[in-house]
């Protein structure tokens, strides 16, 4: 039976629900992706104690199937973004298909519904923020930091990067470098 639980995809959101499964004695098989294999029923009792619980931590347990889905779409994108040590080299529609076994215009169709953007605005989005946390590590140039994140080229990342923040990401690390000087000054 899989449970699906609304959290981001962390190590600490997923050692909490871990915990809270044990807490209340339910064997489970993996914990991944929003989702709880539990490898037994599950009462409903249980069921309500373990929802009590996952909200104390600030998780919630769903029952909505579209709701579910959005989430596990959401999930497949962030883990696949800011998780992996490199972005799949196929196209994003298939490889959120894959992940979630659904037809990609379906997947899409309910995630604009529910979320009023599309899946690829959510994930240039999710690149940007990315490539701002890249940016302010200092570990990467714009070259490399374009290729990991599968852009077609420096400029096609800097143009993305300014529509979305309204900054070029060399003025958006030199920000971070001035904040830095002026906080030794004080």
């Amino acid at each position: 039976m899989k449970l699906y639980i609304k959290y981001m995809v962390s190590i600490r959101c997923k050692m909490i629900v871990k915990t809270e499964l044990e807490k209340l004695n339910l064997l489970y098989g993996s914990v991944d992706l929003g989702e709880a294999d539990i490898k037994e029923d599950i009462t409903a009792v249980q069921r309500e104690q373990l929802r009590i619980a996952l909200l104390k931590s600030g998780l919630e347990l769903m029952e909505d199937k579209k709701a579910i889905l959005i989430e596990r779409i959401k999930n497949v994108i962030i883990e696949m973004i800011h998780y992996a040590d490199e972005l799949p080299k196929v196209k994003n529609s298939h490889y959120i298909s894959e992940k979630l076994n659904h037809d990609y215009t379906y997947l899409s169709n309910i995630f604009s519904e529910a979320t009023g953007i599309t899946i690829e605005h959510y994930i240039i989005n999710h690149k940007i923020e990315k490539v701002k946390e890249l940016l302010l590590y200092d570990e990467l140039n714009l070259t490399e930091i374009s290729y990991r994140l599968n852009y077609s080229s420096v400029a096609h990342l800097s143009n993305q990067f300014k529509k979305i923040t309204g900054l070029t990401p060399t003025f958006f690390k030199n920000l971070k470098s001035k904040k830095r000087t002026m906080l030794e000054n004080m």
